[in-house]
């Protein structure tokens, strides 16, 4: 498919299960407003790229500007290759800065870098957005990574922690952090991926473990054994900790507790 393939498939195939939601949390949350310049932070997966092509196609509706952020944060010189290749494939105008995030992480917190990590990466973000002139970062995070990351807290970390759609940032003036695919699942961007034949860059962090993802895998099958007997388990889930105060968190997430679960490599 080309790039003009691809777009169309958000404006027929995949204009409920993608477009719509997306339009609706940011209509929902008033994320994106005329005069904007946010910042799409592009990690190279799969719902990052699909989030700059959402956020292109709302500019034909709202007059605000955009910028495709990319960190590099020690890839292997394989995956900078393909999250440039995938960027241009879709006609991103990708500006790619370059930190030592992994290899800072992994030497300063080497049993728990993913915090570290994190942290790090959303302040490289905030950072380089400001000295664009932007006002908001934009964060692929979607529905499902929501609802895990309030177990993903609970059950391993023995905290309260959650993922909100908007929050404004506590150490970086004028600026917010927004979750346009907050309302999105994530069975659809996969089965819009599968569709356009696209394939995106996996985790490249060295210290990803099997532990890491079983855990992950343990909450994804909780959730739908639990969605078998109540279809509305995913939601009851997101509701209970949507009113959480945001004024604390810097991070895009508020929580009580000890240190943060790793939501994934999306910046």
């Amino acid at each position: 498919m080309t790039a003009r393939d691809i777009r169309r498939t958000l404006q027929s195939e995949f204009v409920r299960t993608l477009r719509k939601p997306f339009v609706d949390a940011v209509k929902e949350y008033d994320m994106v407003r005329a005069g904007d310049r946010i910042a799409v932070c592009i990690s190279g997966g799969k719902d990052s790229m699909l989030l700059a092509l959402l956020m292109q196609d709302l500019q034909r509706t709202v007059d605000f500007e955009l910028v495709f952020l990319a960190m590099d944060p020690g890839y292997a010189p394989a995956g900078r290759a393909h999250l440039e290749e995938n960027a241009a494939r879709l006609g991103l105008p990708l500006e790619i800065f370059e930190t030592n995030v992994l290899r800072v992480a992994g030497n300063h917190a080497a049993d728990h870098p993913c915090f570290l990590c994190a942290k790090m990466r959303r302040g490289h973000l905030y950072t380089e957005a400001q000295r664009r002139g932007c006002n908001k970062i934009a964060l692929g995070h979607h529905y499902d990574d929501a609802i895990e990351t309030v177990l993903m807290g609970l059950i391993y970390g023995g905290q309260v922690q959650a993922m909100l759609p908007r929050v404004k940032a506590k150490n970086y003036a004028g600026m917010e952090l927004i979750r346009p695919l907050y309302l999105t699942r994530e069975k659809h961007v996969q089965a819009w991926a599968d569709f356009c034949g696209l394939t995106f860059l996996p985790c490249d962090c060295p210290a990803k473990t099997r532990e890491t993802d079983t855990k992950r895998a343990e909450i994804k099958a909780l959730i739908a054994s639990l969605a078998v007997g109540n279809p509305q388990i995913e939601a009851n889930i997101l509701n209970a900790v949507k009113n959480v105060d945001t004024r604390s968190s810097s991070a895009g997430e508020t929580k009580t507790g000890n240190t943060a679960s790793s939501t994934g490599c999306k910046q």
